[in-house]
């Protein structure tokens, strides 16, 4: 038989343990925060009085760590030796802290924050993650929150010998939002973690703003990359939804896409960069009311990324609107574009003469930028109505058969010389 009075306190202390977790005042020094772990029990939180505290810590129970005057944050400083903090239970939390000088062993994965297999709903907020070689590492852990820090690399390190600003291993459910990150290898680095938010980011100063690798059904969301190699790299994964990002002044891509499948790229801006986009390998994507502006290539088209919807997007003076290299044409309708010399005389906003991205004309005004005052002349016209006669005057290119005569994007000329800013 079942002691009743036996499960009855059991049950009333279940009820009653949040009621009992206790707020531990935590004075500055070397070691403090340690010895306060030492003592809490899951649930407690220790506020931390300002000053600096020299010491690695090791989390293994659910605790909050938080500055006692967010006006005056505590300094937890790793003392350049392994893992500043190392988080091995789910439910911590940190919050308003200064976290600072990580190793720097890339075979160790030395961070700011290591969260390690199992830590779910780790919670980082408010946190300064500066000169660490990762500013966190997050394996195996599902739905942690990271928003609103400021994570700086080791940047005296040279770009390869540096982590990356945040990793993500083998997750699920992470939401990552408001976060400033600058000087590490790559800004965002996700690899087989699936279900995750990426909103409202800014990255600057990186290789790749942000490295999708084998991910799947995330968000990337209103984020700004620039002064990157890259802004958002998206490779060899699907079911993304990439909306509102700002991609500008990369020395190389705005957004790539490579190896992508059924996913949705729309409003997003590309500008000032190398290429605005390049896509390779791409199919059954929908690309959507994108401001592509003022890049040396507008997208580059490659490796036969021919089952895509692409519509609704101005390419406006970019040097080179397309670069394509295949042995077929692709079509894609109702696009604004810049350099399009057709013609509207019912009225309907619909040019009535197919634009093909880089026939000669285009290939001549690139190389020749005084014919652009010739635009409108009968001669340029003349050649362009000879090349479409003649298929042999061009490669195979994008096509669109629909191109709008004037852009979606109001104010796209606030986004002209990006990329020397």
């Amino acid at each position: 038989m079942v002691n009743i009075r036996t499960i009855f306190p059991l049950w009333l202390l279940l009820v009653l343990q949040p009621a009992l977790a206790a707020t531990l005042q935590v004075s500055a020094g070397d070691g403090a925060i340690a010895a306060a772990l030492h003592q809490a029990r899951p649930g407690d939180t220790l506020l931390l009085a300002p000053g600096h505290y020299r010491e690695n810590l090791h989390i293994d129970k659910a605790v909050t760590l938080q500055a006692a005057k967010p006006q005056q944050r505590p300094v937890v400083d790793g003392s350049g030796q392994g893992d500043v903090i190392r988080i091995t239970a789910p439910g911590v939390v940190l919050r308003q802290l200064i976290i600072t000088d990580s190793g720097s062993d890339l075979t160790a994965q030395n961070a700011g924050v290591y969260v390690y297999p199992g830590s779910d709903g780790a919670r980082i907020e408010g946190c300064d993650i500066a000169y660490s070689l990762f500013g966190l590492w997050i394996e195996k852990s599902n739905d942690v929150t990271v928003n609103h820090n400021l994570i700086t690399g080791k940047r005296d390190l040279q770009s390869s010998q540096r982590g990356n600003g945040i990793e993500l291993y083998n997750t699920t459910g992470a939401h990552i939002e408001g976060n400033h990150i600058s000087y590490a290898r790559d800004g965002i680095y996700v690899d087989v973690s699936h279900h995750a938010s990426f909103i409202g980011n800014r990255i600057h100063n990186v290789r790749y703003g942000t490295h999708y690798m084998n991910s799947y059904y995330n968000v990337w969301e209103n984020n700004e990359a620039y002064h990157n190699r890259s802004g958002l790299a998206l490779m060899e994964t699907r079911n993304q939804i990439v909306r509102g990002n700002r991609a500008w002044g990369n020395s190389d891509h705005g957004i790539m896409l490579r190896t992508i499948q059924d996913s949705v790229i729309e409003n997003n801006i590309v500008a000032g960069n190398q290429r605005g986009f390049f896509i390779y390998d791409a199919e059954y994507n929908v690309l959507r009311n994108n401001l592509v502006v003022d890049n040396a290539v507008g997208a580059h088209l490659w490796a036969g990324s021919y089952r895509n919807q692409v519509s609704g997007n101005d390419f406006i003076h970019n040097r080179e609107q397309i670069r394509y290299v295949a042995s077929r044409d692709v079509p894609w309708p109702g696009n604004f574009w810049s350099n399009y010399a057709g013609w509207d005389r019912k009225g309907k906003g619909i040019g009535e003469v197919p634009y093909a991205a880089n026939d000669v004309v285009d290939r001549l005004m690139w190389r020749l930028p005084a014919i652009r005052m010739l635009m409108g002349s009968p001669a340029i016209q003349t050649l362009r109505l000879i090349a479409q006669q003649f298929p042999l005057l061009r490669a195979p290119s994008v096509v669109d058969e629909q191109p709008h005569m004037h852009p979606l994007h109001q104010g796209w000329e606030q986004w002209l010389g990006k990329s020397n800013d």
